[in-house]
């Protein structure tokens, strides 16, 4: 009756996150009730003190992993609230893309620079100013959709060669599943399948488009702040390649001397807006990891997650990781890569790095499916659940063969 109670918890807390648009109603703040209501469960049925010690200590296992991921995010996602509040990434949009340029060429530029942005931040900021990009042009309605649809799939596969790019990659990581240099292997099959779907796109593409330069004024120390930012990144993946350094450790580091620099520059009035801007953007975000880690953390606890992996080791693993990567268009990859690594599946490198690309940019396939595809379809009002289902197609090839990439140079390099 128990375990019946907490499934069923579990469930509600899966449906609400399904069904968000419908409902209205947030999904981190039901993942979040749903997933301490589970643990108050276990805490209140475990009967005596002893029980409720073991019961206290999965709980605290639980948490450590939670603050290592939302440290980690938190830390990124300050960066990029900083830089995007100051307009730097608008700018370097501006410098990248012509004033004139043909259609065809433009959706090219604009995967290639999706792709490479999600990389280095997250997913829903990467989403964001690609989408304002296309604003910026003088697009049809037609080829504005493509190009959103184009802008989903380059974000969720830039995401993966990165631990600052995917949370799932995070995770995946973060579990001890794959090394840094191993996770930039997966940039080769992600860029390819990005470009072959831009060049799928851009066949019956023809005219050219202008856009008009925004002028932003740019400080010394937002420029400084900017090469912190950078800076951060590349001595987060050296430091841990050489010393083995938890990346959290130098994001925090890197954290940390952007505040040194700013605090001195920066008025009280600009430190609230930065702080508000972080709040209203991404701290939903980090309140729905926490949410989704507990409900999973909770159905370890009880065993739940046994099934998964005995349904999981059933088939071979890399079909078994294709068809996750095709769920997660259906189930948020998050939740679906958490309960996967809870339930500890006996997986080599190469499969675990197909997996990592699956799960990233499995949830393409549908415009639910992830977090840039329900963002565009909030921007861009050409786009919706039908209109986006005629390229199922195009991406559903674009995905095949990014994870045949995969595997094909994870086999030979890591085995």
């Amino acid at each position: 009756m128990l375990y019946a109670f907490l499934i069923s918890l579990a469930v509600l807390a899966l449906l609400s996150i399904v069904f968000e648009e419908i409902t209205h109603l947030n999904k981190a703040k039901t993942t979040l009730f749903f997933g301490c209501i589970s643990w108050i469960t276990l805490f209140m049925a475990a009967g005596d003190p002893s029980h409720a010690k073991i019961v206290e200590h999965q709980l605290n296992e639980n948490l450590l992993e939670i603050a290592t991921l939302w440290l980690f995010l938190m830390s990124t996602m300050t960066f990029v609230a900083y830089l995007n509040a100051k307009g730097m990434i608008q700018i370097l949009v501006q410098k990248l893309f012509p004033k004139r340029v043909s259609v065809r060429m433009l959706m090219l530029q604009v995967a290639l620079f999706s792709l490479v942005l999600s990389a280095i931040c997250d997913n829903v900021t990467a989403t964001l100013v690609s989408l304002g990009l296309l604003t910026t042009f003088k697009l049809e309605q037609q080829i504005r959709r493509r190009m959103a649809v184009l802008i989903i799939f380059a974000v969720n596969s830039g995401g993966v060669a990165l631990i600052t790019g995917d949370v799932t990659t995070l995770m995946i990581f973060l579990g001890g599943h794959v090394g840094m240099s191993e996770l930039l292997m997966l940039f080769v099959p992600a860029a390819i399948s990005v470009m072959l779907l831009a060049v799928l796109f851009s066949l019956k593409a023809e005219g050219e488009v202008t856009t008009s330069p925004i002028t932003k004024q740019i400080r010394a120390v937002d420029i400084l702040i900017a090469l912190i930012f950078f800076s951060t990144i590349v001595m987060t993946m050296a430091l841990n390649i050489l010393f083995a350094i938890p990346p959290v450790l130098t994001f925090l580091t890197g954290l940390s001397v952007m505040f040194l620099v700013g605090h001195t520059i920066r008025s009280d009035k600009e430190e609230i807006q930065i702080l508000e801007y972080i709040r209203q953007v991404e701290y939903d975000t980090l309140l729905f990891f926490l949410g989704i880690l507990l409900l999973v953390g909770m159905l370890k606890e009880i065993g739940t997650l046994d099934l998964l992996a005995q349904v999981y080791a059933q088939y071979d693993p890399n079909i078994s990781n294709f068809v996750a990567g095709m769920g997660s268009a259906l189930l948020d990859n998050v939740p679906l890569t958490a309960a996967l690594l809870k339930a500890e599946p006996l997986l080599n490198t190469p499969e675990w790095l197909g997996l990592t690309y699956a799960v990233g940019v499995g949830g393409s396939l549908l415009v639910i499916g992830s977090a840039a595809g329900i963002i565009a379809m909030s921007k861009v009002k050409e786009l919706t659940f039908v209109s986006y289902l005629k390229y199922v197609p195009a991406l559903s090839l674009c995905y095949t063969i990014g994870y045949g990439l995969t595997l094909f140079l994870a086999y030979h390099l890591y085995k």
